[in-house]
Parts: C-alpha cells; structure tokens; sequence
C-alpha cells in the first residue's frame, strides 16, 4: 500500500525524550511486564540500557555486548541475535552461543522476536556500505532446543518482526527491498508460508525498519530515513503518521505499566546515501537521531511473546 495514503495525520502530536545517550545506532527495545522495565541497545556502540518506570531513572547496564535483537527468555534472562549470531544472555555475565550457523550459513543477524511456542524468529542481513546489495540474506527459526532452520530466503536487509493478534500471520521487513511482508505462520510447527507484500515504500519515502503490533492488529513501523513512524490497518491501509525529531527512527515497542506509552529508538550514525537514502535527503542539517523517546496516545499494544530456549543449550 503506497504510504501517500494516509486518512489521519497525528504529525501535531510530540514525542517526549525518555533518555538520550547519544546512541550511534539505537535497537531492540523490549517491554518487561513484571519489572516494569524498558530495555534497549545502542547496536553499534555495544551498549545495552534499562529504563526503570517506576523510578523515571534509566541507566547503562552493559558495555562491550553488541545487541542487534533482543528478547525476554522464559528461563531466565534474554537471547539476543549480533553479528556473531544467536545467545543466551543475563545482562550480567557474558553471553554464550547457541548458534552461529545454519544449514552452511552463517547467522549475521539483526532483529528477532519470540513466537507463540518459544521459538526465536530472526533474519540475516549482509549489505556493506558501498557495494551493490545482494539477496542472500535469510529468515531463520531457532527452535527451543537451540537448533536453526531456515524458513525463507531471498533478502538484502533483514528487519522489524511482529505476529498479529490471532497469531496466523507473521510479519518481517526488508529494509533494502523497502518492503514489509507477511506471511502465513503455522505456530504449531513453526513454518512460513504465503508470501505476500504487506506494504511497498516508495523510494521517495524513508525505508521500514523495527515494527510491532499494537492490540488492535495495526502494525507500527520505524521509517528509518522518514522522520517517522506509521501505522498500518490488517489490510495494509495506511491510518496514521507520526512525526518524529529525528530522521533516523529505528525500532518502537508498546510498554508503560498500561502498554499505551509507544517506546522509540532512533540512530545518529551517518550512512552513505546507496541504496537507501531517498532521493533528495539532506544528509547535512537536521537531527539524525541517537536519543529514546516515547508518546501516549491512549493506543494499547499487545505483550510480546518469550522465548523458551534452556540455559543447558
């Protein structure tokens, strides 16, 4: 659906700064129901942080950890997808791998979420800055017992995922390809299938990033390069923007003690303009991003599923 669509334009309402660590290139935020606790990544900066909304504190957990995708594990502590691939981590001590292949492949991974079973969803990425992209990139699954598949293949930048409400349908960007897809999931044993186009961003606009979906079954995406996020209706309909102070927007999660307070990343690193940049973006002025912010428009999401992958792994 062309992002030109929009019936409702929230571009008045304003995004409140949570914390800003000038983060190089914020990521992974995930929502703590029982802590109350926020926590996110500054990716290429290898910091990890924990927002505290009890206290309104937040603080830098960890350094040295590079966090491309994170999730709540249900035995304890997190898994979390780097370049080096998936492992299971405390935030305390250092993380140990589960994988750092699959069928031959390595797992250069970038986002990941849990599915209804405890699985980990995740997908590779392999652009360098410079060199024409290539679609060797994978959509992989981790089962409980540590062991990777590949579900799908064919992908430049792999990005954002979410599941709708009924669990039926499995949502993943590709940032190069500008596209956000959705397939049919069948949670029982964990495979894709039906791919189909969910949203097509047109080069002119910014490229989708993180993504989630709220408990209306709208998806929210980042638009990196887009000074904004967007929601989408289950058929693709664009319903809203919402501008963002910076133009680099990279991921969004519900959280606050009510789910309505829209956490959102954003990133300060410069990127060369192939082969996403839109055309005719400033790359000289303006706030690239590297602060956390977030927003309550009374809009509530959904809680994220957690992974159930054994610390014996």
């Amino acid at each position: 659906m062309d992002t030109s669509e929009a019936r409702l334009d929230t571009s008045t309402a304003k995004l409140s700064v949570l914390a800003d660590d000038a983060n190089i290139c914020g990521e992974a935020p995930i929502w703590d129901a029982q802590t109350d606790c926020l926590w996110w990544s500054d990716c290429d900066g290898s910091k990890f942080f924990r927002y505290d909304w009890r206290s309104a504190r937040h603080e830098l957990v960890k350094e040295g950890v590079q966090v491309n995708g994170c999730v709540l594990n249900e035995p304890g502590g997190f898994v979390i997808t780097n370049n080096s691939g998936v492992w299971l981590w405390d935030a305390s001590s250092q993380p140990r791998l589960v994988a750092a292949e699959a069928d031959g492949f390595p797992c250069q991974l970038n986002d990941c979420i849990a599915d209804p079973k405890g699985r980990l969803i995740t997908g590779s990425w392999f652009f360098e800055t410079g060199k024409e992209p290539q679609p060797i990139a994978k959509l992989f699954c981790v089962e409980t017992n540590g062991r990777v598949r590949v579900l799908d293949e064919g992908f430049y930048l792999s990005n954002g995922l979410g599941f709708s409400l009924d669990k039926r349908t499995l949502y993943f960007a590709d940032s190069i390809a500008r596209s956000v897809f959705a397939y049919d999931y069948d949670t029982e044993c964990g495979q894709v299938s039906n791919r189909r186009v969910f949203v097509q961003f047109r080069k002119e606009s910014g490229v989708p990033d993180g993504l989630t979906v709220d408990g209306e079954d709208f998806v929210w995406i980042a638009e990196w390069y887009g000074s904004q996020i967007v929601r989408y209706d289950p058929d693709g309909k664009l319903e809203r923007r919402l501008n963002s102070p910076a133009k680099q927007t990279s991921s969004l999660i519900f959280g606050g003690p009510d789910l309505t307070d829209i956490c959102i990343t954003s990133a300060g690193v410069y990127q060369e303009p192939i082969p996403l940049m839109p055309p005719g973006y400033d790359v000289e002025s303006g706030y690239r991003g590297g602060a956390l912010y977030h927003i309550n428009l009374g809009i509530q999401g959904k809680p994220d599923f957690k992974t159930n992958i054994g610390l014996s792994v």
